[in-house]
């Protein structure tokens, strides 16, 4: 897929244009991609959407057409039309892999090279970062919620536009949710593809009987019956069962049913007794309509018997409490070597200033926080580390801990320095490190907050710096 190069802002084209007038165009210089708040009011997020944010970065260039739209806008000149046609990324990337957990104030890209290609590249970046990676954390909240029961995506035809609905479908992977009801997903990304039938299906025939036997009989083999359009209990059970039982008879087993309105706890309480009873147990329980992590707790809370959910509006849109929108920020940190930051009366939004590492101490198995310092920064345990929110606030690292590097180098020069991964390795990766975060973290409500420091050396440079600007030197 072509992320094409007018995917951005006007902005950043015009500030590429001043760039070339002013003779900066091949400044160097370094921007941090990160967000300030952790989204759904959570104790964390799930990085994701890096590969196609390399993709789009090795591909970026200007075809001859989007060319011709830039010059007939009136507003540029020749000159620059024609720095366009050579224009490329040449740059380097910093990130952690997709799957990594991470935090607010932690820069997840760091984005070196020449001023202009830096810059321009800023809107599309925010783009597929914040979408995917919103996607991937509510999806990683949702999997935990349903504590091990398998979790489809359905929200294709909620979803944000066509685009917006495959990278749902590939971010929900990285966050856990591994299958999709969404049939081009599943070519473009190898994704398992799973679904029913609608209502529809049981209206067009004369009654629910005939309908479950005309769907049983296309797919003897596969068949989840959609039970709720009459009377669950009264109607569809009872009619799924006679349909399995002549599945049976034939040699085939039905694979489920749907439940797809009212009280699903109840519901699947009472579906699982009714399917036990007639002798068929191994006959999956699936529930849909508009379930998130919330609903899904509630669910299990009240003994519910779901085997599998599929969710779709809330997963696609990202609904809930702090969702709509990650709220990620691309900030310039450096120019010829020089930090920068972006100065504010809210100390909580000045930026971090100069090129950065994240690194993450570990310690008995566990995550036990994260630190961001300068490059050349070197920590061990016993070093004080302040709040970058607050820095009269500060703490000393753990004595016993071993620090990792959270990030590294995934672009050089324009190229990538590694291979793809899969997104199930992706998946495991998030899985892996969600098991050893402080359980408090995982909390839908006031979860616990871990964590995330700045160095010493980092600290001192940005109130130095804050310090000249408000000197006015």
């Amino acid at each position: 897929m072509r992320y094409p190069p007018l995917l951005t802002d006007l902005y950043e084209l015009t500030m590429l244009a001043g760039y070339l007038e002013e003779g900066m165009a091949e400044k160097q210089a370094a921007f941090d991609l990160f967000f300030r708040t952790n989204p759904f009011e959570g104790g964390y997020a799930v990085f994701a959407g890096l590969e196609p944010a390399l993709t789009y970065l090795e591909e970026l260039r200007f075809l001859p057409d989007e060319l011709a739209y830039l010059q007939g806008l009136g507003i540029f000149k020749p000159r620059f039309i024609e720095f366009l046609r050579e224009f490329r990324f040449r740059g380097k990337v910093t990130a952690p892999p997709e799957g990594t957990v991470v935090f607010a104030n932690e820069p997840l890209l760091t984005v070196e090279g020449a001023l202009a290609e830096a810059q321009f590249v800023e809107t599309a970046l925010l783009n597929i970062i914040n979408f995917q990676t919103l996607v991937a954390t509510k999806a990683a909240r949702i999997t935990h919620a349903a504590a091990g029961a398998p979790v489809m995506e359905f929200g294709l035809r909620r979803a944000h536009g066509p685009d917006g609905a495959l990278s749902c479908a590939r971010a929900a992977c990285v966050g856990g949710v591994r299958s999709t009801s969404n049939v081009q997903a599943g070519m473009v990304y190898g994704l398992p593809v799973r679904g029913t039938h609608a209502h529809s299906w049981v209206q067009a025939f004369p009654n629910e009987l005939a309908s479950f036997r005309a769907y049983a009989d296309a797919f003897p083999d596969s068949s989840i019956l959609l039970v709720d359009t009459y009377d669950t209990l009264k109607s569809g059970i009872p009619n799924a069962i006679t349909v399995a039982r002549e599945l049976r008879e034939q040699g085939h087993e039905l694979c489920g049913v749907r439940l797809d309105s009212g009280d699903l706890a109840f519901l699947s309480r009472e579906c699982r007794r009714m399917f036990d009873e007639a002798g068929f147990p191994a006959v999956k329980i699936v529930a849909s309509n508009e379930l998130d992590e919330f609903v899904i707790d509630s669910i299990r809370e009240e003994g519910g018997r779901v085997d599998i959910y599929g969710v779709g509006t809330k997963l696609a849109t990202c609904g809930g409490a702090g969702g709509g929108a990650l709220g990620g920020v691309y900030k310039l940190v450096e120019v010829d070597r020089l930090p920068k930051l972006k100065v504010t009366s809210d100390i909580a939004k000045a930026t971090l200033p100069g090129k950065k590492r994240v690194l993450r101490a570990v310690g008995d198995g566990g995550l036990i926080q994260d630190v961001i310092c300068l490059d050349q920064d070197e920590l061990h345990g016993g070093d004080t580390v302040y709040d970058p929110c607050n820095p009269l606030q500060h703490t000393t690292l753990p004595a016993h801990i071993e620090l990792h590097e959270l990030r590294r180098v995934v672009m050089d020069n324009g190229s990538r320095t590694g291979g793809s991964e899969t997104l199930d390795i992706m998946a495991e990766r998030c899985h892996r490190e969600l098991s050893m975060l402080p359980q408090g973290c995982l909390r839908f409500i006031n979860p616990h907050r871990y964590k995330v420091s700045i160095s010493g050396r980092l600290n001192d440079l940005r109130n130095r710096l804050i310090e000249q600007v408000r000197k006015g030197e």
